[in-house]
C-alpha cells in the first residue's frame, strides 16, 4: 500500500516562497499522476495543480497559475510544489494524493497524505 507524506509547509511573508515534497514509499509513484490540493479553515478542498506519471503534462489552478510549478523526479519517488509570489490567500493544508491520471475527479485521488501547513501573513 503507497503512503504519501507531505512536508516542506512552514510560515512565510507574503511574496514569499516554499517548496512542497511529497514523498512515497509502498509503492512507485512513476505509476501514478499525482495531485496537490489545499484546504483552508472552513472551505471545501480544492485542487491546486496536477502532473501526470510520466512529468508530460501538468495542470494548474486558475489561481496559482504562473506563480506555482509542479514537478517530479520519479528515480526520488518524490513530487514537488513550488509556491512563488506567496499570498494570504494561499494559507492552507496543503494535500498530496494519487490518481491514474490527472482528469479523475478528487474523489478518484487516493492514498492521501496527512497534509503540511502553508501560511502565509506579515
Amino acid at each position: 500500500q503507497m503512503q504519501l507524506v507531505e512536508s516542506g509547509g512552514g510560515l512565510v511573508q507574503p511574496g514569499g516562497s516554499l517548496r512542497l515534497s511529497c514523498a512515497a514509499s509502498g509503492a512507485t509513484l512513476a505509476y501514478y499522476a499525482i495531485g496537490w490540493f489545499r484546504q483552508a479553515p472552513g472551505e471545501e478542498r480544492e485542487g491546486v495543480s496536477c502532473i501526470t506519471n510520466s512529468g508530460g503534462v501538468t495542470r494548474y489552478a486558475d489561481s496559482v497559475k504562473g506563480r506555482f510549478t509542479i514537478s517530479r523526479d520519479n528515480a526520488k519517488n518524490t513530487v514537488y510544489l513550488q509556491m512563488n509570489s506567496l499570498k494570504p490567500e494561499d494559507t492552507a493544508v496543503y494535500y498530496c494524493a494519487a490518481a491514474p491520471d490527472c482528469t479523475a475527479t478528487r474523489e478518484v485521488f487516493a492514498y492521501w497524505g496527512q497534509g503540511t501547513q502553508v501560511t502565509v501573513t506579515s
